[in-house]
């Protein structure tokens, strides 16, 4: 037989009702307040607290009084101090037996680029670098002074005023301009500033130090030679005999630990002009390498440095360094690399 393309097989057509409930809610609508209308000092208000305080200053203190929480946020000496072992004591010995090699040396030369007396510079080594081990939150921050702030210092102090002339006058200025610098400081961790210091570029930083550190080894080639007065006719053979002969002789140093310098602060005058403009230039510079030193130690060992913090800290020992005899001084790196690699824990 054959196939009959055309014929359909019969099929039954299944209805599938369905059982779904014809039941339906009525729409609910919940009424929503609109926000209250702020006025215009209430909006800056909370924008400005955006800004500042996008984190909680004193988070990691739970269940503290507010007066508790203040003094364990500025003096980190109470967070450290309990934990504090003989273990960690051998090894900070250690660490500061270590560093006094270096800090001497350092000091000396440093307080010559800022045309100050030798000893200033080992005066500037000691109260700073107390005072921010009670205030700091960095545990590798060698604090003193600086090359780039003391060469800075010293040439801007050098434009209107000269050492070798008044040096009364000079030591006075330089002081002031320290003092200011540590107000300048200081307040910009207290306004919660501390995001400023991450608008200047890395770039910037590495072409000034590296700028700096060539004018500084050009400043102290007179002193290596020996060379008092630069003059147009000098010849390489009077020079190099001078080098030789030339004994010069230190004097008498003051005794003691640093003496106050309160009554030095130069804070009316025709010059208090310039101890400000010194004073924040040099604020500025410290800062930035200071936190800069900071933070670069604190990466290594996996532990914050709080920029605000450091801001207030190195402000208050530099106002604390004005008037102990002390100059501008912030964080080393060659002081930090020392104590980083010497052990120290705190």
């Amino acid at each position: 037989m054959g196939v009959n393309s055309n014929r359909v097989d019969p099929f039954e057509t299944i209805k599938i009702q369905s059982e779904i409930p014809m039941y339906q809610s009525p729409l609910e609508i919940h009424k929503v307040r609109l926000p209250p209308e702020r006025t215009t000092l209430q909006k800056l208000r909370h924008r400005l607290f955006e800004i500042f305080f996008s984190d909680d200053p004193f988070h990691g203190f739970k269940n503290q009084t507010s007066f508790t929480k203040f003094l364990l946020y500025i003096f980190s000496i109470f967070q450290w101090g309990p934990k504090y072992s003989l273990n960690l004591f051998r090894s900070d010995i250690i660490s500061d037996l270590t560093i006094d090699s270096l800090v001497i040396p350092q000091g000396i030369s440093y307080a010559k680029l800022a045309n100050l007396p030798p000893i200033i510079g080992l005066y500037s080594s000691f109260v700073p670098a107390l005072i921010y081990s009670v205030l700091g939150s960095s545990r590798h921050l060698g604090v003193g002074p600086v090359s780039i702030a003391s060469l800075v210092m010293g040439s801007m102090l050098s434009e209107s005023v000269s050492y070798s002339q008044d040096p009364i006058l000079y030591l006075k200025l330089a002081f002031t301009a320290t003092f200011f610098a540590g107000l300048f400081q200081s307040s910009l961790g207290v306004l919660r500033l501390g995001f400023v210091i991450d608008f200047l570029s890395k770039a910037t930083l590495v072409g000034f130090m590296a700028g700096a550190a060539i004018i500084v080894s050009l400043q102290q080639l007179k002193g290596l030679l020996g060379i008092v007065h630069f003059t147009s006719k000098m010849q390489i053979v009077p020079v190099l005999v001078s080098v030789f002969k030339e004994r010069d002789e230190i004097g008498e140093l003051p005794k003691g630990l640093n003496p106050p310098s309160s009554n030095m602060l130069y804070f009316s005058g025709p010059h208090l002009a310039l101890a400000i403009k010194t004073g924040l230039v040099t604020g500025i510079l410290s800062l930035t390498e200071g936190i800069a030193v900071g933070r670069t130690f604190a990466s290594l060992q996996n532990y914050q440095v709080d920029g605000n913090k450091e801001m207030m800290a190195i402000g208050l020992m530099n106002i604390a360094g004005s008037c102990s005899s002390c100059y501008v001084t912030t964080g080393s790196f060659s002081r930090s690399a020392v104590n980083y690699n010497a052990g120290a824990h705190l």
